[in-house]
């Protein structure tokens, strides 16, 4: 795929995140990494739902702006991932509602926010890790998420929003839009006892999907 093309859909996808109100006004941001381990990435203060392809920052392996506008100040948080998930082409950071919310909530098991309450939660999520407030752009946010050690691909920063990394711009986006209605389903059925997948039902989607949870990376 070329620059171009990845620059484009950059701004597609962005601009179908902000109309659905997925991440409001400035917020949120986006990066692909390309072939020679630059980077494209949104720019700071720039709203998803406005992005010029010729402005979108064009960093180098280093993470030095080499054109385009000024980067988003999440650098940190998508190097992390990028670092420590060599399968990981892009990554995805929102603001988006019910992810903040459950985010906030004091029953959250940092290495399962979520239940597994839907097969797609599982298949396009995996599990996902819970890690402390830090300030946006704060470094230490970067050490929290090395600190996963590659096991999770989708991660909620506490009071702040989601980050998720994945294979190609597309399954990242999808990726946080399940998230993100998982999190709803979840602030929903808070409270009602409902029923969650079972551990049999869970090593069968892990079976016929090739899912790894993050245990197995222990074993």
């Amino acid at each position: 795929m070329t620059e171009s093309k990845v620059r484009e859909d950059i701004c597609r996808f962005g601009r179908s995140l902000f109309e659905r109100g997925l991440t409001p006004g400035s917020s949120g941001n986006i990066s692909v990494r390309l072939d020679d381990g630059g980077w494209l990435v949104t720019p700071t203060n720039a709203s998803l739902g406005f992005l010029d392809p010729a402005r979108i920052s064009r960093l180098d392996a280093n993470h030095r702006l080499i054109g385009g506008d000024a980067p988003t100040k999440e650098i940190p948080l998508h190097a992390a991932l990028y670092q420590t998930r060599d399968s990981t082409r892009a990554v995805v950071h929102l603001h988006s509602t019910h992810s903040v919310a459950v985010s906030m909530l004091p029953e959250i098991d940092p290495r399962a926010a979520l239940p597994p309450m839907t097969p797609y939660y599982l298949m396009r999520c995996g599990p996902t890790a819970l890690v402390p407030y830090h300030r946006p752009g704060d470094p230490a946010v970067a050490d929290a998420i090395k600190g996963l050690a590659g096991k999770y691909a989708s991660v909620l920063l506490a009071n702040h929003g989601p980050v998720v990394a994945g294979e190609s711009l597309e399954g990242a986006v999808f990726a946080t839009e399940e998230l993100e209605e998982t999190a709803k389903l979840y602030l929903l059925l808070r409270g009602m006892n409902p029923r969650y997948l079972s551990p049999q039902q869970i090593a069968d989607l892990n079976t016929a999907f090739g899912l790894t949870p993050p245990d197995a990376h222990d074993h």
